[in-house]
């Protein structure tokens, strides 16, 4: 079976299980977890940021990061099919009390003029606009990424109105791959960043959420609040740092595939349309009448696992377990597909 639903679907490789293996640990509640501090201390320096917080996961580090920027009734301003709205069971709502004010954007990418004619004047009826949320990449959008312009131009226009930033940055790394940009460059930008171990870069578990330094305490508290306090975690943190010093770079043959599958996708007959592949993420749509509750099952009976995102939408997502056989396989299958 291939295996095509998510990045998240990988297991870890040998040398990164050498690395859990032998990893020192510590309480990291206690804060004597040496490889967590180490993986904390690694990652807030690739973005030129005061901390990290290692959390379990990268709807955790979002809500963390939303609620330490925020107050009850206050309202963020983010993508219409953003994760941290619509994939996090409500915790915008149901964590911090929070609005939200929904924009449509390009492929997810909402831009400068967006935001500042969406946030509310200061007037006791609305909810004060206090965050803008980005979404790098976009996972609704496949994959689809800022350049560093982009959100310097949104960045302006948050600081201009007293707003704060957040970045959800589960596969930011796939973005950099392609901009080439530094990420310190983000750091000076948003107040919080989170990025995700166990998507494209291949670990079992884990996001770290990236902060200044007036942040680690409120951090540290609200992931305690969350239930996100681990004890000897550097068994999991040590994957994380294996996979920020083998795993990036090659986040390139993930994109390099995802391209051949939407060309192949491209010529056939049943596919209506396939978004621009820009890194690792593949939705296509239906030709009219077919319906994605119908082909999901019938292209795991092929062998190719993958998820309906939407009545007539499919996505698929090249992983680090994904490779040039596999390839080979899913477009003979692809092209072999009638219906």
């Amino acid at each position: 079976m291939i295996d095509l639903r998510s990045d998240t679907v990988t297991k870890p490789t040998s040398g990164m299980m050498d690395a859990m293996m032998n990893a020192e640990v510590g309480d990291d509640v206690f804060g004597e977890d040496p490889t967590v501090n180490e993986l904390e201390e690694k990652c807030a320096r690739i973005f030129g940021m005061d901390g990290a917080l290692f959390c379990p996961s990268g709807t955790m580090a979002n809500q963390i990061g939303m609620a330490v920027l925020t107050q009850p009734y206050e309202e963020v301003i983010c993508y219409e099919g953003s994760h941290i709205y619509k994939y996090e069971g409500g915790g915008l709502h149901g964590n911090s009390g929070l609005s939200v004010r929904l924009l449509k954007g390009d492929r997810g990418r909402i831009t400068a003029h967006d935001v500042k004619k969406n946030i509310n004047p200061d007037d006791q009826h609305f909810p004060t606009t206090s965050v803008v949320g980005l979404e790098n990449t976009v996972n609704k959008g496949g994959g689809s990424y800022y350049n560093l312009k982009e959100i310097e131009e949104i960045n302006e226009v948050a600081r201009e109105s007293g707003l704060k930033m957040h970045l959800d940055g589960a596969r930011l790394f796939n973005a950099l791959e392609e901009t080439r940009d530094d990420p310190r460059d983000y750091g000076k930008m948003f107040e919080t960043i989170s990025i995700c171990l166990s998507k494209g870069l291949g670990a079992p578990v884990g996001s770290v959420l990236m902060f200044d330094r007036p942040l680690k305490r409120s951090a540290r508290r609200r992931r305690k609040t969350f239930g996100g306090a681990m004890r000897q975690a550097g068994f999991l943190a040590a994957a994380g740092i294996y996979a920020l010093e083998n795993h990036v770079k090659r986040l390139k043959e993930d994109h390099r595939r995802a391209r051949e599958l939407g060309s192949c996708l491209n010529a056939l007959s049943w596919v209506e349309e396939v978004l621009p592949v820009d890194t690792n993420i593949v939705i296509f749509k239906l030709r009219p009448g077919m319906h994605s509750s119908e082909i999901v099952p019938e292209l795991e009976d092929k062998g190719i696992l993958s998820v309906a995102f939407g009545p007539d939408e499919i996505r698929l997502v090249t992983h680090l377990d994904y490779r040039d056989d596999d390839l080979e396989k899913t477009i003979d299958i692809l092209k072999k597909f009638r219906r």
